[in-house]
């Protein structure tokens, strides 16, 4: 900051109390008061902001004000997920130079009420709302095309959400064209009880019968 007398003084990282003081021992050091007393008002905190990305609502930068707050206080104060937003937040911060990323599970903080996992933010980090994942289905369904992917969502829940079988349909010989880490595609002969994963491509074959 700039004060009179002394031209700029570093403040950075400072408390309040902490940089009257500062600023009054360098007015005292150089001659210009005898004793001073300094009073300082924040009227705004520019850099204290943290970014908020992705599928919410209002995404935008928005300061960090009350004392300390978490990720989930800075979600609601961007209207929350929207239609295409997931379970989950990236939390990317920069600590000394060291740049991490933290998946944050909302949901299971939400529904096992577990606080303890909300990660506190400080000033300049960054939260990106991740999109939900999705999977496919096609073949002999009613409404075949891409659909929001559920927790825990086995072959079955998938085969409800497209609507069922068509009068053509059989649940038998279902296969699942699946991605591996290295981008390739395989294929599943897959069950009911089965679990869906993201991207998963489900197949629902014609009966013969």
């Amino acid at each position: 900051m700039t004060f009179p007398l002394l031209g700029q003084v570093e403040v950075g990282g400072l408390t309040v109390p902490e940089a009257e003081k500062k600023i009054g021992g360098l007015l005292e050091k150089g001659g210009y008061v005898r004793k001073a007393q300094v009073n300082l008002i924040v009227s705004q905190v520019a850099s204290a902001q943290v970014s908020v990305l992705g599928m919410v609502n209002r995404p935008g930068r928005y300061p960090l004000e009350g004392g300390k707050r978490g990720v989930m206080d800075m979600l609601a104060q961007a209207g929350g997920f929207n239609a295409d937003g997931g379970d989950t937040v990236t939390l990317v911060r920069n600590r000394n130079g060291q740049v991490t990323k933290t998946v944050v599970d909302v949901v299971d903080i939400v529904r096992n009420g577990a606080m303890d996992k909300d990660m506190e933010l400080a000033p300049g980090d960054v939260i990106y709302a991740e999109r939900s994942p999705h999977f496919y289905i096609y073949g002999e369904v009613q409404r075949p095309g891409s659909f929001r992917l559920e927790r825990q969502m086995t072959v079955a829940q998938a085969l409800a959400v497209g609507g069922g079988l068509t009068p053509r349909g059989t649940e038998r010989g279902t296969r699942i064209k699946r991605r591996n880490g290295d981008g390739s595609m395989h294929v599943v002969d897959a069950k009911a009880d089965d679990l869906v994963q993201t991207d998963d491509v489900i197949y629902i074959k014609e009966s013969w019968f």
